[in-house]
C-alpha cells in the first residue's frame, strides 16, 4: 500500500462507536466477540481483517450460451466504511471459469487461497510499515463471507434446499411441505425471531390461526458445537462408506 493508504488501516482504532448506530462492521457484535476471543490479535490495530465475497456472472450476457464464471473478492475492513467499498481496495483473488457452475466442488479453487490465509492467521508474516518506518509481525483473519443464498449453500456446504434451509433453525424448524407443490415453505417461522412481546406473535388474522407463535428464537451455535456436529457427520459418512462397502463386498 502507499503512504497516503497505510495510515487508514488502523482507522477502526480510532473510531468512535455510537449506541444502536452501525456505520460500520466495527460496530458490530460480531467484531467485538472477536476481539474478546482473540484479544492478541486485536491488541494490533495493524493486523488485517478480511470479509470474502463469491459471486456468479455471465461474461457473454444474459442471452448468449450457457457460461459460469465465479469470482472470489476479498475485501480489506480495516478501512473506513467509505473506502473499503472502493474498487481499488477490492482485490481479485479467484477467477473460476467452466460452463457450469461449480457447486460444492468450490472447495478445491478455494483451497490454495485458504491455506494462505490460514498460514497469515498462524505462521504470520513480517511486513514493513512504511507510515512508522518500522517492521512488525502481520496477521490476518477471515471474519465473515458474503453470498447470496444458492452460494452460501455451495461455500458452506450447508444444503440451502427443503426443510433445512435455514443454518440457524437447522432441524429446530416448523416448515412444511405445500400441498400441490413439491416445495418447502417457511410461512410462519419467521416471527420466533421477534421479540417476546412483539403484535405479531399473537396475531391470528394475518397468520396460521393454529399456530401462536411463542417459541423463542434458535440458540446460536458456538464453535464447539458446530465441531461437535461435524464430527458426528463426519462419523456417519465414514459408517454409511463402510456398509456400502460390505454390502459390494457381499454381493
Amino acid at each position: 500500500m502507499s503512504l497516503r493508504t497505510v495510515e487508514h488501516m488502523t482507522w477502526h482504532q480510532s473510531h468512535n462507536t455510537v449506541d444502536g448506530v452501525i456505520v460500520h462492521p466495527f460496530d458490530s457484535e460480531a467484531w467485538k466477540h472477536f476481539n474478546s476471543v482473540h484479544p492478541h490479535f486485536s491488541a494490533e490495530s495493524r493486523n488485517v481483517r478480511l470479509g470474502l465475497c463469491t459471486n456468479r456472472f455471465n461474461v457473454f450476457g444474459s442471452f448468449a450460451a450457457p457460461y459460469s464464471c465465479w469470482l472470489v473478492i476479498l475485501t480489506v475492513y480495516n478501512l473506513s466504511s467509505g473506502m473499503c467499498m472502493r474498487l481499488e481496495f477490492m482485490f481479485l483473488s479467484i477467477v473460476i471459469p467452466g460452463l457450469s457452475s461449480p457447486s460444492r466442488n468450490i472447495g478445491v479453487c478455494l483451497r490454495p487461497l485458504i491455506d494462505e490465509l490460514a498460514q497469515l492467521w498462524s505462521s504470520r508474516a513480517l511486513t514493513y510499515d512504511i507510515s512508522r518506518k518500522q517492521n512488525f509481525i502481520m496477521r490476518a483473519a477471515l471474519m465473515w463471507t458474503i453470498n447470496y443464498f444458492p452460494a452460501y449453500g455451495m461455500v458452506s456446504g450447508w444444503s440451502t434446499h427443503k426443510k433445512l434451509a435455514c443454518p440457524y433453525c437447522m432441524e429446530n424448524n416448523k416448515a412444511f411441505t405445500l400441498t400441490n407443490r413439491d416445495k418447502a415453505s417457511f410461512f410462519n417461522c419467521h416471527r420466533r425471531f421477534l421479540s417476546p412481546n412483539h403484535m405479531y406473535r399473537m396475531n391470528r388474522k394475518d397468520f396460521l390461526l393454529a399456530e401462536l407463535k411463542r417459541m423463542l428464537h434458535p440458540r446460536v451455535f458456538l464453535v464447539m458445537n458446530c465441531m461437535m456436529l461435524y464430527q458426528s457427520m463426519v462419523t456417519l459418512c465414514l459408517v454409511s462408506n463402510q456398509v456400502s462397502r460390505s454390502f459390494l463386498v457381499l454381493v
